[in-house]
C-alpha cells in the first residue's frame, strides 16, 4: 500500500503532480472511486482515478490546461472537446503519456450523481487541497452497481464508517 491512500500500481507521485496543477488550475473537481477511498483509508489496488467535474467550458478548460502541465504539454490533451462532457453522454477517459494510470472523468453519472450533487469533503496531502467525495457518496455510488468490485466498496465503506444500507 501507497502512503496517504494510493494503492500500489498507480505512482503516487505521478497522482500528486496531477493533484497539483488541478489546484493550480482551480480545477473544480471531486474524486470518487478507488483513489477517493483511499483518502479514507480503505485502500485497494486501482490504475484509474475517476473524478467529477463541474459541468462547464471554462471548467473543462482548466482540465485541458492542468492535464498539459502535469504531463509536460501532452498534445493528446487537445483530444479533450467540451461537447464530450457537456452531452448526452457526459464522459471520457485520459491516457497520459506515462502509461501508468488512467482518468475517467465526468460531470455527471446519468441522474444519479454529479459534480453539483456529490457530497464532498477537502483532504489535504502534501499542502495540496483535495476534493474528495465522503465515504456516505462513496457508498451510495457504488451500491447499487452491476461490478461486483463496486458492491464489495460499498460493503466495505458501510462496515468501515457504520453506514447505513439506505
Amino acid at each position: 500500500m501507497g502512503e496517504k491512500g494510493y494503492a500500489d500500481g498507480v505512482d503516487r507521485d505521478e497522482i500528486l503532480r496531477v493533484l497539483r496543477a488541478f489546484e493550480a488550475q482551480s480545477l473544480e473537481y471531486v474524486l470518487i472511486g478507488a483513489t477517493a477511498m483511499g483518502f479514507h483509508g480503505l485502500v485497494r489496488a486501482t490504475e484509474d482515478v475517476d473524478l467529477f467535474v463541474r459541468a462547464s467550458e471554462e471548467n473543462i478548460e482548466r482540465l485541458k490546461r492542468a492535464f498539459r502541465a502535469a504531463y509536460d504539454d501532452d498534445p493528446s490533451v487537445d483530444e479533450i472537446d467540451p461537447a464530450d462532457l457537456l452531452g448526452d453522454y457526459p464522459a471520457l477517459r485520459y491516457y497520459p503519456p506515462s502509461g501508468d494510470l488512467y482518468f475517467d472523468v465526468m460531470t455527471r453519472l446519468g441522474e444519479a450523481a454529479s459534480y453539483d450533487t456529490v457530497e464532498a469533503e477537502v483532504k489535504e496531502v502534501e499542502g495540496i487541497r483535495v476534493l474528495v467525495a465522503t465515504p456516505a457518496a462513496l457508498y451510495q455510488l457504488k451500491k447499487g452497481t452491476v461490478r461486483a468490485l463496486d458492491r464489495q466498496d460499498a460493503e466495505a465503506l458501510r462496515r468501515r464508517f457504520e453506514l447505513s444500507e439506505e
